[in-house]
Parts: C-alpha cells; structure tokens; sequence
C-alpha cells in the first residue's frame, strides 16, 4: 500500500508540473548585464494568443512598462521552430495560430541601471525595480522577470532560479529542491508570482520567530558596513508591537524581508522606500544612512507595508482582486488603502509605547504641512480612480499625508460618535471580518458598507465632503476634540529656492540638490526662471557635498534681501543635461509655521477622547 501510495503520489506531481507553467531564470549565465529567462507552458487552448509584462503592478500606482526592459524575445513551437509575432506595444506580442507554443525565450535588463534617465519614461520605484550585479545581488521583483498569456494566469507557475554558487535567496517561498544549485518554487498563479520577491546575494541574514510569525531578514549591503544582525533587536521590537497592535486582523505565520542597502559603486539609485508584498517586503535605502536612521525608517517604513497585509492585500476592492496587469484599472480608495495604512504606522507606535504623545502629535502636524503642497479640493476618490493619469499622478504623494490625515479624523469621528468604543482600527476589523482576501467589495458600494459596519451613518456624511467631495478637511476642528490645538507663528525672512526648505534633498551622484515635484517654488526661484526639477550645483560658485554641506547652508542663509546672487544648476534638455548660470536679485521670504499642542487644560470630555485615542484602549 504505502510503495502505491507513493507511486500515486509521484504521478500527481508529474500531471501537476505537466499543467504548469516552467519559468527559469538563469542567474548563473549573466551576460552584459542581462539574464535569460525561459517560460515553458502547457498545451494552449487557442490558436490567437496574447503574451504580456506588465504595464503596472498592484502597490505602485504608476505606469512603468516592464517590458521595456526585455530584449531577444523569442517563441517556439513543439518542434523548436521559431513563431512569427508583432509587437503590439511596450509589453504585448501577439501570435495567430500558436496553439503549438511551448516555449518563449528572452533576456532581462535591470531598471537600477536605468533610474537616473529620466529623457524618456518616469524611473521605476526602486522597491518595485529589479537589480542585475553579477557575483553580488540580484533583486528579483518577478513581475520585472516573468510575463504571462492572457485567460493563462490561473495556471499555476513551476519557478526554477538557476544560483550562483554560495548565494543565499531572501524570500517567504518554500524552495522544494534540494539541489545547492537550484531553489524551485510552486506558485498557484500569476498573482501570487508578482506577489513573491526574491533577492539573491552571498548569504547575510537572520530568521527569529516573533509574536508566532517566523521572519527573515536578508540585508545587501555592498561596502559591508551593515549585516543582518544589526537590526534585529529594532526590528522583533516593532514587529511585537504590530502584532499586538493588529491582533486577530493578522495571520501571517511567515514574513520575509529584503533589505537593498544602495552604496558603494553601485547604481545610483534614488527611489527609496518599500513595496508591499503578503508575506513579504522589499525596502531600498541608502547605506550612508547612520543605523539609527536606518532603524527609525524601518519602523516607519516596513511597519507600513506589514500593514498592508490587512488593507488592501487581504481587505479590496474587485480592481485589486482581479487587477488587470496589462490595462490596469484602479480603485477610488487610496485613501483607505495608502493613507488608512500610513495612519496605522504611526498610531500603532503611539499605542505601543515606541513613541511618545508629543513626537506623534509632531507627526500629524507635519502631515498637516507637507499636505498643502497638493490641491486639497480635489476629491480623493477621484484622484485615487485616475492616479495612473498625467494629469492627476503629481498628487499620488499626497496618499501619505492627506490620506492619513483622513484617516486620524475618521477615527476622531468615530470615537465622539461611540462615546470611545468604536475607532478607525475597528472599523477595519469589522470590514476585514465581512469580506476578506477571496471575497472583494464593489467599489462604489464601500462607503455603504463602512455604514454597515459601524452602524453610523454620520460616517457617510463625513465621506461625501472631505473624500469624496472637495471640501477641505478641518483638521483643526477634529483635533480640538481631542484636546488638540493649533498655534500659528512667522519665522524669520530667509532665502532658499523653495517655500519649504526642510523638502530639500540631496543628490550623491552629482552633488546637488533636488527638490520635490511637488514642493512650491519660493518667490526668488519664480523670478530667475527656476524649475523645481532644476537642480542646485552651486551658489555664488560656493559648490555642495557631503562634508561641506552645512558651510552651503550657513552661506545662504548670510544673503541679504535684494542681494545679487547667482545660481548655478543642472537642466535636463532632452537626452542631455546642460550646466546653467540663473542670476537675479534675493528675496527673502518668511515662512508661516503651524505647530499643534495639547491643550494646558482640556474639558473632561476632550481628556477623555483623547486618552481613548492615544491609547486605542475604551
């Protein structure tokens, strides 16, 4: 019975990889900075087929067109004849009369190297890009690597990654092999294919088990300054916290976590930040960074994208479910999926101890800052359904500070109407507990449901203005609930190149600072003829850098109204970048600040919420 039983076994396992889809990257055979992959599929249902990358993934919220970077694509039949194809566009090739395709054939450039050249297409999201340094790190985000045939992404994929010899695969899959050659993978779709990131380097990792959740954490860093070790302590401390934070809205029994340190002479990259995965993230950041920096964003940072495992991985709607790689349809409710998450990110380390009262309220307010550096009149739903749009992308940002402001005023709200019981976080428990991850809601039906399951329908009077309506959203009222209020103060006449200069960046290839597409441009800027995607080299001929830095910034603030000064800057213009001298007068322009504070003697009632709010207790 048992030599049966195997034996029946065996053949299941044949008939099942027989019906799958055979993907191989070769990460061993690296030519040019390129790796091949092969995909073997199963035997076709039609004779016209479509074979895509895709045009965006779920969590990035731009057009990227992976398939840009794919060359020497090839198709064969049964027979290893090639097939004849057109390319439809950036991602798609279609074949007449394939029902004989078996296999398809192709090389993959990685997007790191492309991210500083912008002349033709918006670099893609470090987080969510790919990465191709042989002997050092392969940063797989499978849906760089692996494209699909349309009505064929319900087939399950057979993953085979080809290793460099000594190289350990950060990832929550389970290898099925055991060959120190090979790692194999068993995917049930192509959605759980983009939703499975791997990275490969020389082994640097750790795995610990934290609240019941195994985790493991694989850090690259290309200098060596930092090992994987160094941030567990930071890391089981935040996880704990989430965890209970979370309690029964999470299941997770396994997390995987990618940590790209970009330094040394790698690509210049500059989209830091994280990718949200269900069992996984993949996080980009600066080496340079001093550890506790480095700890403090993780906390900020991965703590955002594990909340996602609630919202919007296992809590969407039917656009997410059923997201459409190629011609990608997207939600109304970023606010809920982006800024409900980043409130979270925050709230949960006011209630667990990891900050204090005041360092939250300095977030919040902040947030209340960086917001009116977008439109506030522009109704979320909208922006969020038309985000992949030129017209209405440069305010995708705003998900981060908006959307969580949104969020923390929908949990006030929630906590006046209960009398303290019910708050934000409950009421995405109860809309996780109603629908869930293989149940989605309808899109324009979510505000009735979030009425369901609060049993308030204030909660829909609140949706109809300050989201879905173009009604700005009085912060300042909600907060004085709370025993909040807002202090407002003018600072000193300074000269910088925008309103805000604490949205300065910096950038380490070229020595330079950038500014953020959407900061505003302050009145000295404006009458040189300055563009925000201009960037700074030197003023007055007093160049930057890393060590001289503070030296630019006393400088500029030593200028004097109406002082002659000039501006030297770095323009793209087309394929090349030209070396501009801007000369004009100094303006000196004061900057109003806003800063919330406690109330020194708030009514009972105010206390009282406000507790209920800090603590999430009732």
């Amino acid at each position: 019975m048992r030599k049966t039983a195997i034996s029946l076994g065996l053949f299941a396992a044949f008939m099942a990889n027989a019906q799958s889809i055979k993907t191989t990257i070769d990460l061993v055979n690296v030519k040019d900075d390129k790796v091949a992959v092969t995909m073997e599929f199963p035997k076709m249902k039609s004779g016209d087929i479509k074979f895509h990358f895709p045009k965006t993934v779920p969590g990035t919220y731009s057009v990227d067109d992976y398939g840009r970077f794919v060359e020497g694509i090839k198709f064969f039949d049964n027979k290893g004849r090639e097939l004849t194809y057109t390319k439809v566009n950036e991602n798609t090739y279609s074949l007449k009369n394939a029902k004989d395709l078996t296999k398809v054939t192709y090389l993959v450039n990685d997007s790191f190297d492309d991210e500083m050249d912008t002349s033709k297409h918006k670099a893609v999201f470090s987080p969510s890009g790919t990465d191709i340094e042989e002997g050092k790190i392969y940063m797989i985000n499978t849906h760089g690597f692996i494209g699909y045939i349309d009505n064929m992404q319900d087939v399950p994929y057979q993953l085979v990654i080809q290793k460099p010899a000594g190289f350990y695969g950060t990832t929550a899959l389970v290898d099925q092999d055991k060959s120190d050659a090979t790692d194999t993978f068993t995917l049930a779709n192509y959605a759980k294919v983009t939703d499975s990131p791997l990275m490969y380097t020389k082994p640097d990792y750790i795995t610990f088990n934290a609240g019941g959740m195994d985790l493991v954490l694989g850090v690259y860093s290309p200098t060596g300054k930092y090992k994987a070790a160094d941030f567990k302590d930071n890391l089981e401390k935040m996880v704990l916290a989430q965890k209970k934070f979370l309690g029964d809205m999470n299941t997770n029994k396994k997390y995987a976590i990618m940590l790209y340190l970009s330094g040394g002479d790698g690509p210049h990259i500059k989209g830091f930040g994280a990718l949200e995965h269900h069992e996984s993230t993949s996080v980009v950041l600066p080496e340079m960074m001093p550890k506790e920096a480095i700890d403090k964003t993780i906390t900020d940072v991965v703590s955002h994208e594990f909340f996602h495992t609630v919202n919007p991985l296992k809590t969407h709607s039917e656009e997410i479910h059923y997201f459409d790689y190629a011609d990608p349809k997207m939600s109304q409710h970023l606010w809920m999926y982006e800024g409900g998450t980043e409130y979270f990110a925050n709230l949960f380390q006011i209630q667990e101890g990891l900050i204090n009262k005041d360092e939250f309220l300095q977030r919040m307010n902040e947030k209340i800052t960086n917001s009116k550096n977008y439109n506030d009149t522009m109704p979320f739903t909208v922006m969020s359904k038309n985000i992949l749009k030129d017209e209405y992308k440069d305010q995708y940002r705003n998900v981060y500070e908006k959307g969580a402001l949104l969020a923390m005023c929908l949990d006030i709200e929630l906590r006046k109407l209960s009398n303290g019981e019910m708050g934000y976080r409950d009421m995405i428990r109860k809309l996780s507990q109603r629908f869930g991850e293989n149940k989605p809601f309808k899109d324009d039906k979510l505000i009735d449901e979030l009425v369901t399951v609060t049993g308030y329908p204030q909660v829909k009077d609140f949706y109809n203005k300050y989201i879905a309506g173009d009604q700005p959203t009085p912060y300042a009222e909600y907060l004085n609930m709370v025993g909040v209020e807002a202090k407002k103060k003018d600072t000193p006449p300074l000269f910088w190149f925008i309103k805000d200069p604490n949205q300065t960046g910096y950038n380490d290839k070229n020595n330079t600072f950038v500014f953020d597409e959407s900061s505003a441009l302050s009145p000295f800027a404006k009458s040189i003829g300055f563009k925000i995607t201009d960037e700074i080299l030197a003023l007055d001929g007093k160049t930057i850098n890393v060590q001289n830095m503070q030296d630019f910034i006393s400088y500029a603030k030593s200028i004097k109204d109406g002082q002659n000064v000039t501006v030297t800057i770095l323009r793209k213009n087309g394929d090349k970048t030209d070396k501009i001298d801007l000369k004009g007068k100094a303006i000196l322009d004061k900057m109003t600040i806003e800063s919330l504070q406690y109330k020194a003697n708030p009514t009972p009632a105010e206390q009282k919420l406000q507790n209920q709010w800090l603590t999430g207790k009732k």
